[in-house]
C-alpha cells in the first residue's frame, strides 16, 4: 500500500513539471533555422537555395486501374518543382553534405492540387518535432561560426532517434547531379484503391538516370554552384525521369515515426512516371510546398512532424511574402 501511495505521490509531481515543457511551435522552428543559417530576408527559411522546374506526371496503367484518386488518371498532369539544398542558407555550397530536395505541385484535371516533399535521405533527421528542434539548437553555431561537436554529438547520444540520417549523409556522396539522386517521401501516407481498401504506403522517385555521387576529389573540389546548370545541361539531351515507387507497409511498420525505416522487403509498385522538361526560371516561387496538400484517395499518417509541417511552412511562406 505504501508502495502505490507513494508511486502516485511522485507521479502527480511529474505533471507540472511536464506541463511547464512547452512543446515545439511553428516559431520555434523559424528562430532555429534563422540561428543556424543567419539573416536572409525574403526567402525560404528551409531549402533557402533551390532551382525551379517544370514537368509532368502519367500513373501507370496498373496505378489507374488500382487507385481511385485524379492523380491516377492516366492523363499528362502538370508539375510545377523546385530542387533544393537543406537548410537556410541560399548560399550553402552545392558540395555540402546534407540532404537534396525535390518539391512538386500537381495541378490534377479536376482542378485540385497535390504536394510532395521530399529528401535524398530516406529517413528524416528526428521522430518528432521536440526532438528535431532539440536538434537543430544542438547545432546552432558559437563564435566561431561552428557548430559544438561535443554538444551534438551529446545529444545525438541522448535522442538517438536523430542518428539515421546523420549516419546516412556520413556514409553517402553527395548527388552529382539533381537528376542522379533518389528522393524519398519519408512520411507514411494511407491510398485508398477502387474497391475502398486504405492502404499504408510510403514512396520514392527513382532517377531512370542512375543514381551517381561526387567523387571524394569533387567533395574536395567542386564549385560553390554547380547543381543549377548540371540539370540545365542534362535537360539538353532530353527529360530527366524518375520512376514514382510506392512502398506497400504492414500492420508493424510505423506511421508516426519518419526517422525509422521500413524493412527492405516490403512489396513495391512503379505508379508512374514524373518527367523535368525545362528549369530555371521563377514558377516555383510563389508556390508553398505543403505536402499536407493531398488530393482525394490520399490522407495522412500519424506523423507529428508532417503535421508540423503546415503550420511551419504558413509561418515561413508569410515571412518571405512579407520580406521578412
Amino acid at each position: 500500500m505504501f508502495r502505490r501511495t507513494l508511486a502516485l505521490a511522485l507521479a502527480s509531481l511529474s505533471l507540472p513539471l511536464a506541463a511547464q515543457t512547452p512543446a515545439a511551435n511553428p516559431i520555434d522552428f523559424i528562430d532555429a533555422f534563422r540561428a543556424l543559417s543567419g539573416e536572409h530576408k525574403g526567402v525560404r527559411k528551409g531549402h533557402a537555395k533551390g532551382v525551379c522546374a517544370e514537368g509532368e506526371f502519367v500513373a501507370s496503367e496498373l496505378a489507374h486501374q488500382r487507385f481511385a484518386g485524379p492523380l491516377f488518371s492516366g492523363q499528362a498532369i502538370p508539375a510545377q518543382l523546385r530542387f533544393s539544398m537543406a537548410g537556410g542558407n541560399p548560399r550553402v555550397p552545392d558540395n555540402t553534405r546534407s540532404p537534396r530536395g525535390l518539391a512538386a505541385q500537381f495541378q490534377l484535371p479536376d482542378g485540385s492540387l497535390h504536394h510532395i516533399a521530399t529528401l535524398t535521405t530516406p529517413v528524416f533527421g528526428a521522430k518528432d518535432p521536440d526532438s528535431f528542434l532539440g536538434l537543430l539548437r544542438a547545432q546552432r553555431p558559437g563564435p566561431d561560426g561552428k557548430p559544438n561537436a561535443e554538444r551534438v554529438a551529446a545529444y545525438r547520444a541522448a535522442h538517438p532517434d536523430t542518428r539515421p540520417q546523420a549516419e546516412w549523409l556520413a556514409s553517402n556522396p553527395p548527388p552529382w547531379s539533381y537528376a542522379t539522386a533518389t528522393y524519398h517521401g519519408l512520411h507514411t501516407f494511407y491510398l485508398q484503391t477502387r474497391q475502398g481498401e486504405k492502404l499504408k504506403v510510403r514512396w520514392h522517385l527513382q532517377p531512370q538516370d542512375g543514381e551517381k555521387g561526387l567523387s571524394a576529389a569533387e567533395i574536395a573540389d567542386a564549385p560553390a554552384d554547380f547543381l543549377p546548370q548540371r540539370l540545365a545541361e542534362r535537360l539538353r539531351q532530353g527529360p530527366v525521369r524518375f520512376d514514382w515507387i510506392m512502398v506497400f507497409g504492414e500492420a508493424e511498420d510505423s506511421d508516426d515515426d519518419p526517422s525509422r525505416p521500413w524493412p527492405a522487403a516490403r512489396p513495391v509498385l512503379k505508379i508512374g512516371t514524373l518527367s523535368i522538361r525545362q528549369s530555371g526560371g521563377e514558377a516555383c516561387t510563389p508556390i508553398n510546398f505543403d505536402p499536407n496538400v493531398m488530393s482525394a484517395g490520399f490522407s495522412a499518417g500519424n506523423d507529428p512532424i508532417l503535421r508540423m509541417r503546415s503550420p511551419v511552412y504558413a509561418v515561413s511562406f508569410g515571412q518571405r511574402l512579407s520580406g521578412q
